[in-house]
């Protein structure tokens, strides 16, 4: 194969397929925060900070249709009570899809509250929520979207925590057509974050501040209003296997503290199709 060639079909292959490494600086965009996040070490830190007047956060220079996110997290250490972490998927206008980390923070000592949800079309209501089974706040951790056409997992250090199928076959809403952007953030809700929003936001603790390393993005990229995908990378159709199955029911067991899907006080009509078994 000519030079030529061999430069033609790798640029062809660039444009189709995305994949980035640990470095924020070609990766993402520190979106608002008026300075309070910062790209550190040669891209391979990010900070955000909140205070009272403000939090921060950052978002991925591209959008995608499809992909595999990985984000090593540090979270507020101490009394991080009223605040809110995250790592998320979104994407644009009013009927937006979204997949959803986030990390609700509490009084020192207390756990963190990992919250979950997938929106389709703008419609959400398909919340999951976990406690750790680590200190969330004294290392960093890998927390990870995997997001293809059959399903969206979830996954902490490598272990599935949520599985949210494609049952369009039974009539539930799966997002697959919209592009999305990776964002991040940290921000006060005192309002609702921690116990319903009755343990307030300690200020005299601030500046709080959350840490972020090692993005790994794998996806196809939605350029111009295009985006093409190679169903043979190992994300595209990645399902979970047996070992999975297992250690996602093992922490379900352990470590959920809420499931929409058994709320019948919520959905007294009857649980959404999705929870069935067979769904």
């Amino acid at each position: 194969m000519s030079p030529f060639k061999i430069f033609f079909f790798a640029a062809l292959l660039a444009a189709v397929f995305s994949f980035s490494a640990a470095d924020f600086n070609s990766d993402v965009n520190v979106a608002w925060g008026n300075g309070r996040g910062k790209i550190l070490n040669n891209g391979q830190l990010l900070t955000l900070s909140l205070d009272r007047s403000s939090g921060s956060g950052f978002q991925s220079k591209t959008e995608y249709l499809f992909g595999k996110i990985d984000m090593q997290i540090k979270l507020v250490p101490g009394n991080s009570a009223g605040t809110v972490t995250t790592f998320y998927l979104k994407s644009e206008g009013s009927t937006w899809d979204e997949i959803d980390f986030e990390f609700l923070g509490n009084m020192s000592g207390d756990p963190y509250t990992l919250h979950t949800n997938v929106y389709t079309q703008g419609k959400g209501d398909k919340e999951q929520q976990f406690y750790l089974w680590f200190d969330p706040t004294a290392n960093f951790h890998t927390y990870s979207i995997l997001w293809n056409p059959q399903r969206i997992i979830l996954t902490v250090d490598g272990t599935p925590i949520r599985e949210f199928k494609n049952s369009e076959s039974i009539g539930v809403l799966f997002p697959k057509s919209k592009p999305m952007r990776m964002y991040a953030s940290l921000w006060n809700a005192d309002d609702w974050a921690t116990r319903g929003g009755l343990v307030k936001t300690d200020w005299s603790k601030a500046p709080f501040m959350a840490s972020y390393r090692n993005i790994k993005i794998e996806g196809c990229a939605h350029i111009n209003g295009r985006s093409s995908c190679s169903p043979s990378s190992s994300w595209y159709t990645q399902q979970m296997d047996a070992t999975s199955q297992a250690r996602l029911r093992w922490v379900q067991k352990n470590y959920m503290i809420y499931n929409y899907c058994t709320d019948r006080k919520r959905f007294p009509q009857g649980i959404p199709r999705e929870c069935a078994p067979s769904a």
